[in-house]
């Protein structure tokens, strides 16, 4: 298989799938929440907002992060939040041109209310129900909580969703990215591996190990065959949380980080720098906030989409360069590759 790219750009496709966040973000804000009433007398700070809302960090951050995207809500000089004009004449209720009764009209749609749920409780889909057939979240692994990921028919559905994506994306990947001086790859919760394969086909002397659960390395090396890269990869089945890592020149972590919340994310950070030699290279391939999160909206708007489905959300540059830091790894620029990701690559100190 050669190392083909896509003859059309198909970010607009994941930005309208991404936009339904849009709606459910701030309807929620205005109709469950009412954060437009809680800033109307004048700028709160952060702190004292999320208590008025009663929101976890989490929760906290990501809708902040959209309304602010948005151009609803902005930080003021003093740090504090406040309302846009826009937000100030129209989303105030009570106000001449208020169209806060107009939004709420969407206040039961399923999809709201599912997205009030989680921004009250902290947890993704899947995670609150235990049915009998229910395959729980796709992302999470914690004691109690079925994970899709461990079901073969879920997982393999899965993978090969997100390998959809993959197919389009890992060819700019592979192009960008210069890692000579590495002869063994791990990709740490590679999924179908397609990331780490283009970076085969762009690397002749390299290896990888493909770390993931069991049931999605048997698509991963499906795949293998396919892009024609079996002979050069190691399939490793493991728990990325608490399972040993085996030692490699480089590390990837493609669309993975943001499946986890930011002590998981630090510690997955740390324990991927402590299988790497000095000079060894760190790849964080994903989405990335503005280091003032308050966009961009597109990346804002998946972070609602990791937020519903995973225990993680969207993260700035500042907040990986900061995790690459504490773990002895010096960050380098982020290159560009598709649909709104990019390649923030670090070296072990």
């Amino acid at each position: 298989m050669d190392l083909s790219f896509p003859e059309t750009d198909p970010t607009p496709i994941f930005d309208h799938f991404r936009s339904v966040y849009a709606t459910e973000f701030l309807t929620a804000a205005v109709a469950h929440l009412g954060v437009f009433r809680q800033l109307s007398a004048g700028p709160v700070a952060a702190t004292e907002l999320r208590s008025r809302l009663a929101l976890q960090e989490r929760p906290y951050v990501v809708l902040m992060t959209a309304l602010r995207a948005m151009g609803m809500v902005r930080a003021e000089e003093s740090g504090m939040l406040g309302l846009t004009p826009m937000a100030r004449e129209h989303l105030v209720p009570g106000g001449s041109f208020d169209v806060s009764g107009y939004l709420s009209l969407g206040a039961n749609n399923p999809g709201v209310l599912a997205m009030v749920e989680r921004l009250r409780t902290n947890r993704p889909s899947g995670a609150n129900t235990h049915t009998a057939g229910d395959p729980g979240t796709t992302h999470t692994f914690r004691d109690g909580i079925p994970s899709a990921l461990d079901a073969e028919a879920s997982a393999r559905d899965s993978t090969l969703c997100l390998a959809g994506r993959a197919r389009n994306v890992a060819p700019y990947l592979g192009s960008r990215v210069r890692i000579p001086e590495a002869r063994v790859l791990l990709d740490i919760g590679g999924g179908s591996g397609i990331y780490a394969y283009a970076l085969l086909r762009t690397h002749p002397e390299l290896r990888a190990i493909i770390l993931d659960r069991p049931e999605v390395l048997k698509v991963a090396e499906e795949c293998a065959e396919e892009w024609q890269v079996r002979g050069r990869v190691t399939f490793h089945p493991a728990n990325l949380l608490e399972d040993a890592y085996p030692a490699a020149d480089a590390v990837l972590f493609s669309n993975v980080l943001h499946d986890w919340d930011v002590p998981d994310c630090r510690r997955l950070v740390a324990r991927a720098a402590g299988c790497l030699p000095k000079g060894g290279s760190l790849l964080i391939h994903d989405v990335f906030l503005n280091d003032a999160m308050d966009g961009p909206l597109p990346v804002a708007l998946y972070s609602g989409l990791l937020f519903a489905l995973s225990e993680g959300r969207a993260y700035s540059a500042a907040e990986y360069r900061a995790w690459l830091r504490d773990a002895g790894v010096s960050a380098q620029s982020i290159l560009p590759t598709l649909v709104h990701c990019g390649v923030l690559i670090g070296r072990k100190e």
